[in-house]
């Protein structure tokens, strides 16, 4: 409980809800639930600024503050009327960003459209820097993020992984494996296209980029071909479960499909991702969101051949702008032709954290790779599976590129249990 002199001071203090309760023959008022610092600071203030004259060795004692706190709080109230509180800011920040250069990053933020985040804003400084000499130094990218923060110029995605979490993997060489995929673009009108995507898996190199009325097997081969004719065949396939790379969902009885014999007339090896996985089709799946946000900065395509025409653009500007997943943020372009190698069906993909084996699956079902065995199942006897061993898990593939399971290896056991694969319902709905 504290004592104040008068109603009026205790209205300063609660403001909202009056709190206090009068002592009768005494003339003061009392605060309830006031024991916290800033109550006392400000009831020490009210009472400076209403007039009161106050025994600072008196209010120290009875408030537990210090007396040279009392004394600096009466000094500034009689000396500018109230007490406000004053910046705590150095004199000086000999290590702040300078005016210009703020200048500089917020004006790039503007200017560069889509390219407009940290990385392209600190590639677009160094040009600068390298022409002008002036007398800022190139500042990070964590330092770039807090100036546009500063100006609330920042988009934040709070749900977003940090990159710390990240664990990239990624085939050693061009051309080791094509990752293709297809998504929905609308048109003028209403009207509905697909675009399906070729995605080099090493390089992030857009192979091809092909616009079609519907995801249909003769798209998808129509993209595979314009690929292989640009940049080669690769050695690995991948691609999902969509009815347009696989007819086993849909019609199981039919045998293999037609994008299936395509890609095998080729020597390409086939394999699809994962059921309900999209992260292994990551990097053309994320693709998708580079090419959409493009195209909504273009004029809105009325017909196939309009868009069609837009992707032939965008694939030249995509494939020559830097990339934040590759070495020293290179284009893709750049990433191909600076290859010692290129992979391709007579030179089986190469990998430093993954290895690709093609095994023999033995009367009894089983397989063996890298000191390790598994079972496939009887089934599967005479043919030969696909395994992709990424550390201490592997996936194994039919002839079909189909995943029949995955493993997690442990090094003190030589064999171990195959994770059967369930394949997915038969109810595919278009995707976005």
């Amino acid at each position: 409980m504290r004592a104040v002199e008068s109603h009026e001071i205790c209205q300063v203090l609660c403001p909202d809800t009056c709190v206090s309760s009068q002592v009768s023959g005494r003339g003061r008022f009392v605060l309830l639930d006031m024991a916290s610092g800033e109550y006392v600071m400000r009831l020490l203030d009210a009472q400076l600024a209403a007039g009161v004259k106050v025994n600072a060795a008196e209010f120290a004692r009875e408030h537990g503050v210090s007396v040279r706190t009392v004394y600096r709080h009466r000094a500034r109230v009689r000396a500018e009327g109230q007490w406000r509180p004053r910046s705590r800011r150095p004199a000086t920040s000999p290590n702040a960003t300078p005016a210009d250069l703020e200048a500089w990053i917020l004006k790039l933020r503007d200017d560069l459209g889509l390219d407009n985040g940290a990385d392209h804003i600190r590639d677009v400084l160094i040009d600068v820097h390298a022409r002008t000499g002036p007398a800022w130094q190139v500042p990070a990218r964590s330092t770039i993020n807090r100036v546009l923060s500063r100006h609330d110029r920042l988009e934040r995605n709070p749900k977003k992984r940090p990159r710390s979490s990240w664990r990239r993997f990624a085939y050693a060489r061009p051309r080791d494996c094509y990752q293709q995929d297809g998504t929905e673009i609308e048109l003028v009108g209403g009207g509905k296209a697909v675009v399906f995507d070729v995605l080099d898996d090493c390089t992030r190199y857009l192979v091809a980029c092909r616009a079609h009325p519907a995801e249909t097997a003769q798209g998808a081969i129509d993209a595979a071909e314009h690929a292989v004719h640009q940049m080669g065949a690769p050695g690995l396939w991948l691609t999902d479960n969509g009815p347009a790379f696989t007819s086993r969902l849909t019609h199981p009885d039919n045998g293999i499909s037609t994008f299936t014999r395509k890609v095998r007339d080729w020597g390409t090896r086939l394999i699809h991702s994962s059921p309900y996985h999209p992260q292994t089709c990551g990097k053309v799946e994320r693709h998708h969101q580079t090419l959409k946000k493009w195209l909504r900065s273009q004029p809105q395509p009325a017909t196939i051949a309009e868009l069609q025409r837009l992707l032939d653009t965008y694939r030249d500007y995509y494939n020559n702008r830097r990339h934040s997943a590759l070495p020293q943020r290179i284009t893709p372009a750049q990433a191909w032709t600076a290859a010692d190698s290129l992979g391709g069906p007579t030179s089986p993909p190469r990998q430093l954290d993954a290895t690709l084996h093609h095994c023999q699956v033995a009367p009894n079902g089983h397989i063996a790779f890298s000191g390790h065995r598994t079972s496939v199942g009887r089934a599967n006897a005479g043919n030969t599976v696909t395994v992709i061993r990424d550390g201490d898990h592997a996936t194994v593939y039919d002839t079909n590129g189909n995943p029949l399971g995955h493993a997690h290896l442990n090094p003190a056991n030589n064999y171990t249990t195959l994770t059967k694969t369930e394949p997915p319902t038969t109810n595919i709905q278009s995707r976005q």
